[in-house]
């Protein structure tokens, strides 16, 4: 696929015209910089790349790449985990750092206009001092763009009780892989005709390049309130979350860390807040009306202490609420202590089968011979296992590769998806096949090529090629039994 030769000295100069200069990369040295996203395991250099700062210049950009035929990619902050921002070794990748400007501030209608590059902190603190908040709030938020955030369908801690990105998403404007700019959605939540806003958000770079967002803000909840419950097992957590739940409580968020992550947070931030040799922490915030919030927090102390919780721990002020929280949102950083490298997943399990799937992820950890430490959104089953090895001894991504496979299989059986937030990208196209028929698969490879008919928007990603898929055998014959042509 796109193997013709293209004239790279005419290409770049047609680029230089666009942005100036100053937004182009061409030196190999630079370009190292761009050669991974967050999975830093796969790695590879594009061509070029093209910082634009308009959506004008994005839509010339696109416009030289589709007269050319080259493909191109694009990217925010880099902060993703699956390679969906991996740059294409012959193709252009479109850089959206500098358009990093909140263009609108709504306050009477909650809504904020963004360009793609915004900080994801960026969009709450423009309006935080109005008593209002921007929901989706991953945990790379201080540096993950609002683009890439859209591209990903991102989550984040509060998920559980206010959505995901496309949640929070009112409008786009998008420049098409033809180069042709249209508006989806509007500022308003209704609207009619097809919602190709939520077919956009999250397809991750393969429809187009999002350059202005429109966002829904919320007021700021009257009361907030963290509860920190120690348990002996992770087990144990994982029943209380369902039990939290079934009580008719929906906190804004609640996460388990298990004992590995724990030692490895209090070591790397030091938040006093974690006990060591707990099995696992239950973080739990409860959020709403100040004369609801007290009662709820109440009653999960209660459901934490019905299941075997040693302590429950309340945070006295917004210091040690934000203590609390930076212990998690420093997990998968601070794992960098306990391990050379580690290869994160990304499934979602129905909340019942928390207790099963941890056993049996136990189990594949001792089956594989690598350690796993236990991060997750525990509130809506987004588990987040991070397998720790050595990249430098031969042989050992191959093997986490193999058993985070197993991962994903295993919450595929039990009625999950292999991903909620980190999406597909390079990482897990092979598994599509696993979670999708042959007829699904080729529904959105339609949806696809409707979009982007010369295939140059973020080629190779998200479905399964038996060139660069890891299980690209048991792709092939999948596919081929049912006539399937993604490309």
């Amino acid at each position: 696929m796109l193997t013709q030769v293209t004239p790279w000295q005419a290409i770049t100069t047609a680029l230089t015209e666009i942005v100036g200069a100053e937004g182009i990369v061409t030196r190999s040295e630079e370009l190292f910089v761009y050669e991974c996203d967050g999975l830093a395991s796969y790695r590879q250099q594009p061509k070029i790349v093209v910082l634009p700062t308009s959506t004008e210049q994005v839509a010339e950009v696109v416009k030289v790449c589709d007269h050319y035929r080259i493909p191109f990619v694009a990217r925010g902050s880099g902060t993703g985990l699956s390679g969906g921002a991996l740059p294409h070794l012959e193709g252009v990748l479109i850089v959206t750092s500098r358009m990093n400007q909140v263009l609108e501030v709504d306050l009477e209608n909650q809504r904020v206009v963004v360009q793609p590059g915004v900080i994801n902190t960026w969009v709450t603190q423009a309006v935080t001092n109005q008593g209002l908040f921007y929901a989706p709030d991953p945990s790379s938020q201080i540096i993950c763009s609002v683009g890439g955030n859209v591209a990903e369908n991102s989550g984040g801690v509060h998920c559980l009780k206010y959505g995901v990105t496309t949640n929070h998403v009112l409008g786009l404007t998008v420049v098409l892989p033809s180069g042709d700019v249209i508006q989806i959605g509007s500022a308003l939540p209704e609207g009619p005709g097809y919602d190709l806003t939520g077919v956009f958000v999250g397809s991750e770079g393969t429809l187009g390049i999002a350059t202005e967002i429109t966002l829904r803000v919320l007021p700021t909840p009257e009361m907030i309130q963290v509860l920190l419950a120690d348990f002996t097992t992770i087990d144990a957590a994982a029943v209380t979350v369902s039990d939290i739940i079934k009580a008719g409580i929906i906190p804004a968020g609640m996460e388990i860390m298990d004992n590995l992550s724990i030692n490895a947070v209090e070591d790397v931030v030091a938040t006093q807040c974690y006990p060591r040799d707990a099995g696992a922490v239950l973080l739990i915030e409860v959020d709403g009306l100040a004369a609801e919030v007290p009662y709820l927090s109440q009653r999960v102390m209660e459901i934490c202490s019905q299941n075997g919780a040693r302590q429950v721990r309340i945070a006295e002020d917004v210091t040690e609420r934000l203590k609390m929280w930076q212990g998690r949102k420093a997990a998968f950083a601070a794992a960098g202590r306990l391990s050379p490298n580690y290869f994160v997943q990304d499934g979602v399990i129905p909340r019942t089968q928390l207790p099963y799937v941890l056993q049996e992820i136990n189990a594949l950890s001792e089956q594989y011979g690598y350690k796993i430490a236990n991060v997750f959104h525990a509130g809506d089953g987004n588990l987040h296992p991070l397998i720790l090895y050595n990249e430098a001894i031969p042989g050992q991504l191959e093997a986490v590769e193999e058993l985070g496979g197993e991962i994903l299989k295993l919450c595929v059986r039990v009625g999950g998806s292999i991903s909620g937030e980190h999406g597909i990208g390079s990482d897990k196209k092979c598994f599509m096949p696993e979670m999708f028929s042959p007829a699904d698969l080729e529904m959105m490879a339609s949806l696809r090529r409707a979009f982007d008919p010369k295939l140059i928007a973020n080629p190779d990603k998200v479905f399964p090629t038996p060139k660069t898929c890891g299980e690209a055998a048991h792709s092939q014959r999948f596919l081929a039994q049912a006539g399937v042509e993604l490309f």
